[in-house]
């Protein structure tokens, strides 16, 4: 009989988990993170501590889950920048997001898109490509910093098209799509939920998706590989959620199975869609799918020449 108190009081999770997030609150790993610690809190039966901790793209809040206990009472809400593309660029970064980290799941993908502001004289793809192939090093285009996934996938569309266009860093979405909506700056990688508006009152023009398919709500829109120059093209962002490196495999398959059971709910997924995401299953390798990403932005900072 004194068995079963016992196991009672060992069982996970048997007090508040953290979950960190390094982002401020607001933006789209923020809104993402908080439909995991929802999902967490439901399936798990467990109070939930989202914090918020900013910096270096995400960097300094993966630091600090990589430095805490394996216990699953310290978990990252993260992305793909903190997870497979900073370590491309910055070599001074301590922990390698392959080794270090256990990766629980995969929430959502995010993609972007290829827009033109309103004072270039493209409507298309074939257009992009014949005006800035005629025009070498003439046009720019904006990201919201060096080393972010926009900026890759800017630096992908210059690589397997050939094409010279100036990057101009940004230090946020925000600015650089104001810049873009006044001709400050010609193109840009942006969301599909910042681009709506700008969309709607004609300030800039879709070119086309980083995801491998088109949109379902964008469905005119063409995927950028499916443009000659451009065959094979698919570089989207991606939300997901991790663990110190070693975790213990129950609590592992605990994170897991509450994340599939979230993610399955109707009502989570129209959260997810509502914020610019498209709903993962929770069931993807989200191990291999660091790797290959980090090979990937591995290939395009030495193209770019970002390495730092």
């Amino acid at each position: 009989m004194a068995v079963t108190p016992l196991w009672a009081q060992s069982a996970y999770p048997n007090k508040p988990i953290r979950l960190v997030i390094g982002y401020a609150p607001g933006g789209s790993v923020d809104m993402v993170g908080r439909v995991i610690a929802d999902i967490l809190s439901k399936h798990l039966d467990a109070t939930i501590v989202v914090e918020n901790q900013s910096g270096a793209a995400g960097v300094v809040a993966a630091q600090r889950v990589v430095s805490s206990k394996a216990d699953g009472y310290t978990l990252l809400a993260g992305s793909s920048n903190e997870m497979a593309g900073t370590k491309a660029v910055n070599t001074a970064q301590k922990y390698d997001p392959s080794k270090d980290l256990t990766p629980i799941g995969l929430a959502a993908l995010a993609p972007n898109m290829w827009v033109a502001g309103a004072h270039v004289p493209v409507k298309n793809l074939d257009e992009f490509v014949a005006l800035v192939r005629k025009n070498p090093g003439k046009y720019s285009y904006g990201s919201p910093g060096i080393g972010s996934t926009p900026h890759f996938s800017a630096e992908l569309i210059k690589k397997l098209a050939g094409l010279e266009i100036t990057h101009v860093p940004y230090r946020g979405a925000a600015p650089m799509t104001t810049d873009l909506g006044g001709g400050n700056v010609d193109f840009a990688i942006i969301s599909p939920l910042a681009a709506a508006p700008f969309l709607q009152n004609g300030r800039i023009k879709a070119l086309g998706v980083t995801t491998a398919n088109r949109l379902p709500t964008f469905k005119e829109v063409p995927a950028l590989g499916e443009h000659a120059a451009l065959k094979g093209y698919s570089l989207a962002g991606w939300f997901a959620f991790a663990a110190p490196k070693d975790l213990p495999p129950e609590i592992l398959a605990r994170l897991q199975a509450a994340l599939r059971a979230g993610l399955s709910d109707p009502v989570i997924r129209q959260r997810l869609e509502a914020s610019g995401a498209i709903p993962a299953q929770g069931d993807e390798n989200l191990a291999q799918l660091i790797r290959t990403d980090m090979d990937k932005y591995a290939d395009l900072a030495a193209f770019a020449k970002i390495v730092e």
